[in-house]
Formats: C-alpha cells, sequence, structure tokens
C-alpha cells in the first residue's frame, strides 16, 4: 500500500507543476523581464542538473575536469552534440587512463 501512495502523490505533484501555470497566468504575459526570465528557465534547469553529474560521473575530478573543458571549447566552436559527447567522453577516458 506504500507504495501506491507514493505513485499517487507523485502523480499529484506532477499534474500541479503542469496545472497550475495554466490557471494562474491566463492573460499573456506582458512583463519583459518576465518573459526574458521564463525564457532561461529551461537552460537554467538542465545546466544544474548536468553540471554536478558531470564532475561525479568519474573516478577522478581531473578527468572530469578534462572533459568538461574539451565540451565546452568544441561548443564555444559550434560542434554538433554528438561530436562534444564523443570527444568529452574520450577526453576524460584518456585522462582517466594516465592518472
Amino acid at each position: 500500500m506504500k507504495i501506491y501512495s507514493y505513485i499517487i502523490l507523485m502523480a499529484v505533484t506532477t499534474y500541479l507543476i503542469r496545472m497550475l501555470p495554466l490557471v494562474l497566468f491566463q492573460k499573456p504575459i506582458k512583463s519583459l523581464f518576465l518573459k526574458s526570465f521564463l525564457y532561461y528557465v529551461p537552460y537554467t534547469c538542465l545546466t544544474v542538473m548536468t553540471i554536478p553529474a558531470i564532475f561525479t560521473s568519474t573516478a577522478s575530478v581531473i578527468s572530469a575536469t578534462v572533459g568538461f573543458i574539451v565540451a565546452v571549447i568544441l561548443g564555444f566552436y559550434r560542434k554538433s552534440l554528438p561530436v562534444v559527447a564523443a570527444f568529452a567522453c574520450l577526453a576524460a577516458f584518456i585522462t582517466e587512463r594516465f592518472l
């Protein structure tokens, strides 16, 4: 019975998160500050979830940092996501082998 209560609680929580903005904000948002704030929320959430995972994904923070730096450099040069991910993983792997 305990597992069902967890599932129901998560379903209600998920529903409320998706339903409340539709109920509370029925008029178009006119504030430029609020629009720009809401525009960057998905990028911020993704970054907050990804960055800690990067530095805890390997046995050494040094190899994770090397992979992160490679990813930032390739991303700066607008390489595709598979290329960035592959080279960052490769850089972290090679660094891990030398440590």
